[in-house]
């Protein structure tokens, strides 16, 4: 029994001895971390800028009415083609009365303005014939009997256009509302029976209907201010719309505002750009776009992968770590030039052949000593 207890005692200590050197050797070996690496090469870089904006016809027209009155009848609905000169509504004239008592008080005065210059001049007539008065005075009454006339006649004109929304005899022209381009109807705005007001010099006046050219398009964004001075006017860009399943469509500069608008604490420039609409392309106006605007171009310079770059936390200087040997590598200060956001030019620092470290933000002992 002794010497049972004395075998397995021994070979507890055995085992716990075993246990004891493992740990010790394992404490005090140095792993070696692999990283991948990434190798520099050749390519062409380009940067560019998105500007945010929408799409819109090029020609838009708001049709009003030349008078007042209530929408009788709409012809057309939102979304159908017209051609310049159709009907698209007719306005019932309401006369207002105190309108028309006042424009039978101008035909009352134009009329007795009338009287007196036909009685003036019919006796400087019979004057004139005697050669009593000059022919100088015989005209100056012929002037004066004309313009009454004319006055005359403009005031019976305005007493029918505010009864009758129209002249005897001329038409409705003043109660038709017709298209001023060809086009889509983009929006109406009004329905039959409701009131509208002509438009003048003292209001807007009611809009009936909106006709646009949805054959031609224009983009219109904004860009920041960091950016605006490397773009031109007759700049190719290409339009986005993600309306359409991100379809572009090519399109030039035609306008870089020359003054900012400070927006959100930046300053952004206002920009628009004729749009290459195809034919067979259903448009719609107001769609969001992007434009995406080339600023610079290399082509065949030497870059690496951006995310390969670190940055030295003093000096915020760029830099790389290129392998020297097995598991070992060293920091390198590297220039950098264009970037497009995934790939950036790098000029001074490193080499084609170079392997570059992979950079690992979970090895970050390692990336402090290489820093030191």
């Amino acid at each position: 029994m002794k010497k049972v207890l004395k075998i397995s005692l021994f070979i507890g200590l055995g085992a716990a001895l075993i246990a004891v050197l493992v740990y010790f050797k394992k404490a005090n070996s140095t792993s070696v971390e692999e990283f991948k690496t990434s190798k520099p090469f050749y390519t062409s870089i380009n940067t560019k800028t998105v500007a945010t904006g929408k799409l819109n016809p090029e020609e838009e027209v708001e049709l009003k009415p030349q008078i007042a009155g209530i929408i009788d009848k709409i012809m057309v609905e939102e979304g159908d083609l017209v051609q310049k000169g159709d009907l698209i509504a007719t306005i019932r004239v309401v006369p207002n009365e105190q309108s028309l008592v006042g424009a039978n008080s101008q035909i009352n005065s134009a009329k007795l303005s009338y009287d007196n210059a036909k009685t003036l001049y019919d006796r400087n007539k019979i004057l004139f014939e005697k050669g009593v008065i000059s022919k100088q005075d015989f005209e100056n009454s012929q002037l004066s009997l004309n313009q009454a006339n004319e006055t005359y006649r403009q005031a019976q004109n305005n007493y029918q256009i505010i009864k009758k929304g129209s002249l005897s005899g001329g038409g409705s022209a003043n109660t038709s509302i017709t298209a001023q381009i060809s086009g889509t109807v983009l929006e109406i705005p009004v329905r039959e029976g409701d009131q509208v007001i002509e438009s003048n010099s003292f209001n807007a006046g009611t809009t009936v209907a909106t006709i646009a050219d949805m054959s031609k398009m224009i983009f219109e964004g904004k860009v920041d201010e960091a950016e605006v001075g490397k773009i031109s006017e007759g700049k190719d860009i290409k339009v986005v719309l993600g309306a359409i399943n991100d379809k572009d469509f090519p399109a030039k500069l035609t306008f870089v505002a020359p003054k900012g608008v400070e927006e959100n604490g930046a300053v952004q420039f206002t920009i628009k750009a004729d749009v290459t609409v195809e034919p067979s392309t259903k448009i719609r106006a107001g769609y969001s776009a992007n434009a995406e605007i080339g600023l610079d171009a290399k082509e065949k310079v030497l870059v690496i992968k951006e995310s390969l770059l670190q940055f030295d936390r003093f000096t915020e200087k760029p830099f790389v770590e290129v392998k020297t040997g097995e598991g070992t590598f060293e920091k390198r200060d590297v220039t950098t030039g264009l970037s497009d956001g995934i790939n950036v030019e790098i000029t001074e620092g490193v080499k084609e052949n170079d392997e570059i470290k992979v950079w690992n933000k979970a090895s970050k002992d390692d990336n402090d000593d290489e820093n030191k």
